[in-house]
């Protein structure tokens, strides 16, 4: 599907370095918006851009770390250097490590909440700004929060991914009575199981074994249908807001 509507649009993707934010990165530079590209692998983030470049679109690689402000300050200053103010930001950056509470994964939990939530926030902070001024001056502005069905579909051991998952999705709802009255659109996708590295830092056998009977089992969605309906989100007509989108493999309950 084409989105003729991105021509006009800036972006920036975070976590776009592989799986859904490199896609909805293709999606939105094929649809002729620019592209900031967020990540902290830089190899694959210059490989990118150089994709994208070659296939006639534009791109700029920034290499990023959302736990670290210093990073974020420094990738703002960069996209804004080459491009101006943005109008879409698609938030996207996450991780997800599982395991049993009980064995008190300190290191887990602090790199989940820095990365899904506290790093989200700094994103949302950073480039809030850019998006209410393009709002006021009439043209179409977005926030888009990648979160998962975690957030409200409870799954053994994934207790703190899920609240980080969870407390995304809240901050999403309760920002919109923020910025929804300044013409600023928050969108939150929920995908369902998915085909993408997320589940490549699972250091649990049994947990990952899991993972790998329900894509088995279940034919996943890929990292390229969720950039399709990101795409579809942000292009609608201004005063048109997706507010939530939950997408599931058609298999899986």
């Amino acid at each position: 599907m084409s989105y003729p509507s991105l021509t006009t649009r800036t972006a920036v993707v975070t976590g776009a370095a592989s799986g859904m934010g490199a896609a909805t990165a293709r999606l939105l530079a094929e649809g002729g918006a620019r592209v900031a590209l967020l990540a902290r692998r830089t190899d694959r983030l210059d490989a990118l851009a150089a994709e994208l470049t070659a296939a006639g679109g534009q791109a700029l690689a920034v290499t990023a770390d959302i736990t670290d402000q210093s990073s974020v300050d420094a990738a703002v200053k960069a996209v804004h250097d080459a491009y101006g103010l943005v109008d879409l930001v698609v938030n996207n950056a996450g991780v997800m490590l599982p395991n049993p509470l009980t064995e008190g994964r300190l290191d887990e939990w602090t790199r989940m909440i820095d990365t899904n939530l506290t790093g989200a926030l700094r994103v949302i902070r950073a480039f809030t700004p850019d998006l209410a001024a393009a709002a006021a001056d009439g043209r179409t502005a977005d926030l888009v929060n990648v979160s998962s069905i975690a957030s409200h579909v409870l799954f053994p051991d994934y207790a703190v991914y899920g609240a980080t998952k969870a407390a995304l999705t809240q901050l999403s709802a309760a920002l919109r009575t923020e910025l929804g009255p300044r013409d600023v659109r928050v969108s939150t996708i929920e995908p369902g199981l998915t085909d993408t590295e997320l589940g490549g830092h699972i250091d649990n056998a049994e947990l990952r074994g899991q993972l790998d009977g329900m894509f088995t089992a279940i034919p996943a969605l890929t990292a390229e249908d969720i950039a399709d309906l990101i795409a579809y989100t942000v292009s609608r007509r201004r005063h048109v807001n997706l507010r939530q989108s939950i997408v599931l493999p058609t298999r899986q309950a």
